[in-house]
């Protein structure tokens, strides 16, 4: 009976020759995991629309949290279930990172066609008064930049076998 790769001599040789992993793994790994861990936090308080939170995250901008709240509760179903792809596929790519998977390039990528996805729909529809003010965008593109560093970063540690 053939045997495929699933624990046979080819998957001992795999672990035997991986590439320990480089301190700057770990570092970026935790930086990154607390990055997004920000971004869901916000997605968390957003979606429950706490506004606590709310009033916290705008009127040190000059925004209304009132205003913040009508504005999410319009998205529509596909907004937001790009909004969570984009948070969640970049909490799930740190993670991966962590634990030296390979596949942490895919959920980054996931995550930034969810942002770009979210982007888009931010910029036909601003809220009143945060998207005139360049906050928001400026905030969207410095997110899309962190997230194509670490998908590069990603597939540079899986080219050196460091991920698996």
């Amino acid at each position: 009976m053939a045997r495929g790769n699933f624990g046979g001599e080819n998957d001992m040789e795999s672990v035997a020759t991986r590439a320990s992993a480089p301190w700057h793994l770990w570092v970026v790994g935790v930086l990154s995991l607390l990055w997004n861990a920000f971004g869901g936090y916000d997605y968390i308080m957003s979606q429950t629309r706490n506004l606590a939170y709310m009033r916290a995250m705008t009127e040190p901008y000059g925004f209304d949290a009132q205003v913040a709240v009508g504005y999410f509760d319009s998205f529509p179903i596909w907004a937001d279930t790009a909004w969570a792809i984009g948070v969640w596929g970049s909490v799930l790519g740190s993670l991966l990172l962590l634990g030296r998977s390979r596949y942490a390039f895919h959920a980054f990528l996931a995550s930034l066609m969810g942002l770009l996805a979210t982007m888009a729909y931010q910029l036909a529809n601003p809220m009143p008064g945060l998207t005139d003010s360049g906050l928001a965008v400026g905030m969207s593109v410095l997110i899309a930049v962190v997230i194509v560093l670490l998908a590069w970063y990603v597939r540079a540690m899986t080219r050196y076998g460091v991920l698996r």
